[in-house]
Parts: structure tokens; C-alpha cells; sequence
């Protein structure tokens, strides 16, 4: 009881020395680095609106940085904006514009390292080389930013919310356009992701590698070079997510490579080259997911075992499945094919005739790409037709045997 009424008191006495420094043109403070070198642990540096030129302010100290709409930090373009080496620090309302690029050095508006516990909120970072950039971290929050950028290639652009080697983050409500990869993650655990709008970036609206046990949700990815690429990860959970309107002679909704355990339901994926990419990726879940009006619906390369798609809609795409391999061991059961033609005579819902979704003419165009120049021609119906009567490139046992006869998401 004694140690717990010296910590209260303790808490208490810090809050009662915690002091607001403002900074102003017209102020007794005119710049964000004399704020930070008088400040202590705990106090509030409120900056007013204004054009800050200032660059790689590094601070060292657990405090809250807090703008005023119309608060500016402009790098000029000689540098990075803010560096926090410090604990349970927090940054909101804060506009930070015109970061330097560099081939050698990762110069970011945010960048954070090694810190336990920070609060990075309702920021807006423009023309950016990385936006912010989490090293070693853990604990932290990332919520309402909007971080954009205009480079034009991958090379002299870097990634809105980059993550490498963290623990424990919540990353939600924010927008990227621009840059390179929208959110990249690198060796990040036990984190959550959702309500994030990642759009128009040159390579991936997400990409991540070697992070498990996260999950993914209510996002939106549109317009990317290439979608979302997920690799080298385990446990994952991915749902209520859209991938929707990445094209491109090599662009997908999704990529997974080498992914193993993972639950991936109730996403959209919608006018994609490539709905859903899979490679290497073991005992994956796919339940009602809804694939529409993509080119290809799900490509599956080699090693993909013990996966089952159930429940899923699969409406109106080009080709519904790509398979390479004659020998199969994953599951499809129970999903709604719009190309299926058979019959449900006892009216339970549920096609008597199975429905084979891997087509002779997808494996054509797996070998020759050429091919798919004849995507709508007779000759197509006749090459399928012969293989549903007598299958011999493709698996013979991959079928849905209670195909649905209605769609399940309306």
C-alpha cells in the first residue's frame, strides 16, 4: 500500500511540473528545436500555425508535440523532419512537407527508433520521401494520417508506413497515395491493421515479409502498381479487406508466397488482373470471399497444399482458376460459380452435377500467354468442352462437388 501511495504521489507531481511551451513567429519561442531543448519528460510543445523551416529535429525526451491547424515543418528538401529517440512520446495535427531523397540515407517526416509506446495521430505528410518509418519499436499507434507523395519511380521513392522489427502496433484510419509501397512491414508481430485506404502507390498498397500473427482488416487497396503482397509469414489473419482495380501485365489483388496458417475470409477482390496469387502457401483458410470481374479469379502455383475454399463467389472473371499441376490436394466445396450451367432437380440449393473450374484453355495460356488472344472464340468453348468430357491436363479430382446455385453475398 506504501508503494503504491509514493507512485501516485509520484504520477501526481509530475503532472503538476508538466508545462505547455508554445511556439510562434511572434513568440518568445520562434523554433521546434529551442522548444524541444528546453523541454522536459512530460511537457507539451503546441505549435501555432506558421512555416517551420527546420529539419531533422531529433528529440530525446517523452513529450507531446501537438499543431495547430495550419502548423507546418518544411524539410526544403535539405533532410528528414522528425526524429524521436524517446518512450511514450505523442505527435498530432502536425503537417510535414518536402523530405529529401536519398539512395544511402532513409529520410523520413516521422521516423521513430527504438521507443516503446508512442502516439503518432491526425498527421499530414506531403511530397515525402518515406512518411514514417518505425525502427525497433514497439507499442506504438498510427491513426488518421494522410501521407502522400509524387515520385514517379520505385527507386527515388520510399513507403508511407514502414515498419521494420516491431511488436505490438495498431495502424488504422490512415490514407497513402504515392509512394512506393502505401504500408511495408518487415519483421512485425502481434499487430493489427485496419480501416486504412492505401491507393494509387507505384509497387504494393501493402506489402509485408517475415511478420506473423497479425491481422488484417476493413481495408482498401485500389489502383496499386502491383496490389498487396504478403510473404514469408505465418498465422496471419486477413478479412473484410477490398482489393479492387490493380492491373497491369503483372499485377494481382494478392500475392502470397510461402504463407502458411492462415484465415482469409470476407474480402472483396474486384477487377484485378489477378484476384488472389498463391505460391508456396499452406493450410490457408478461404471462406466467403467474393472474386468479381478479374481476369483471372485465383492463380495457384506449385506447393500450395491443404488449403480449402468454401463459401466463396466466384462471378463473372475471365478465368475463375489457373492451375499448374495435374495433382491436387486442396478442397473446393460449396462456392457459387457463375459459369456453372448444370441442374439442382431436387431444388436444395445445390448443383447434382459437379462443376471443374480449372478450363484446358487456362492451362493453354499458363503455357502460352499468347493463346489469350482467343479468350472469347468458339475454338475456346470447343477446347473446354473436350476436357470437362475427358480430363487430361487438368486435375482430375479438383471439382467442386456442391457447387451453389445461388451467390452468397449480395
Amino acid at each position: 500500500m506504501k508503494y503504491k501511495i509514493l507512485l501516485f504521489l509520484f504520477f501526481i507531481s509530475v503532472a503538476v511540473a508538466a508545462k505547455q511551451i508554445v511556439v510562434c513567429e511572434d513568440c518568445g519561442i520562434k523554433s521546434i528545436k529551442e522548444a524541444v531543448r528546453i523541454a522536459n519528460d512530460g511537457d507539451e510543445i503546441f505549435i501555432k500555425k506558421g512555416i517551420y523551416k527546420e529539419q531533422n529535429i531529433t528529440i530525446h525526451k517523452s513529450i507531446s508535440l501537438i499543431g495547430e491547424k495550419g502548423a507546418i515543418i518544411d524539410g526544403e528538401y535539405k533532410g528528414g523532419g522528425l526524429i524521436f529517440e524517446a518512450n511514450n512520446f505523442k505527435i498530432k495535427g502536425i503537417k510535414i512537407i518536402n523530405i529529401s531523397t536519398s539512395y544511402t540515407v532513409e529520410y523520413a517526416a516521422i521516423k521513430v527508433v527504438k521507443v516503446d509506446g508512442f502516439i503518432i495521430d491526425g498527421c499530414i505528410l506531403e511530397d515525402v520521401f518515406f512518411g514514417i518509418l518505425i525502427e525497433k519499436s514497439k507499442g506504438g499507434i498510427i491513426r488518421n494520417n494522410k501521407i502522400s507523395s509524387n515520385r514517379k519511380g520505385e527507386a527515388g521513392s520510399g513507403n508511407g508506413i514502414h515498419i521494420w522489427s516491431g511488436d505490438k502496433m495498431e495502424v488504422y484510419n490512415n490514407e497513402m497515395w504515392g509512394l512506393r509501397d502505401g504500408i511495408y512491414f518487415e519483421f512485425v508481430k502481434n499487430s493489427t491493421i485496419y480501416k486504412n485506404f492505401s491507393h494509387n502507390n507505384i509497387r504494393y498498397g501493402l506489402h509485408f515479409m517475415f511478420s506473423n500473427n497479425n491481422v488484417y482488416h476493413h481495408n482498401e487497396f485500389r489502383n496499386n502498381g502491383a496490389g498487396v503482397a504478403v510473404m514469408f509469414s505465418k498465422f496471419i489473419v486477413m478479412h473484410h479487406n477490398k482489393f479492387r482495380l490493380n492491373w497491369g501485365s503483372a499485377s494481382y489483388g494478392l500475392l502470397l508466397k510461402e504463407i502458411y496458417d492462415a484465415e482469409i475470409y470476407d474480402n472483396l477482390f474486384e477487377q484485378n488482373t489477378i484476384g488472389l496469387n498463391a505460391e508456396g502457401s499452406t493450410r490457408i483458410n478461404y471462406i466467403n470471399n467474393t472474386f468479381l470481374r478479374n481476369g483471372w479469379a485465383i492463380k495457384i502455383a506449385g506447393a500450395c497444399y491443404a488449403n480449402i475454399f468454401l463459401h466463396n463467389d466466384f462471378m463473372s472473371n475471365s478465368l475463375d482458376l489457373s492451375y499448374n499441376s495435374n495433382v491436387n490436394d486442396n478442397k473446393f466445396d460449396n462456392n457459387y460459380w457463375s459459369e456453372y450451367n448444370g441442374y439442382d432437380l431436387d431444388k436444395n440449393g445445390i448443383g447434382d452435377v459437379p462443376y471443374r473450374p480449372v478450363k484446358l484453355f487456362s492451362y493453354i495460356v499458363n503455357k502460352t500467354p499468347q493463346a489469350l488472344v482467343l479468350l472469347r472464340s468458339l475454338f475456346v468453348d470447343i477446347v473446354n468442352f473436350s476436357e470437362k468430357v475427358s480430363p487430361v491436363f487438368t486435375p482430375d479430382d479438383l471439382m467442386d462437388n456442391n457447387p451453389l446455385m445461388k451467390r452468397i453475398n449480395d
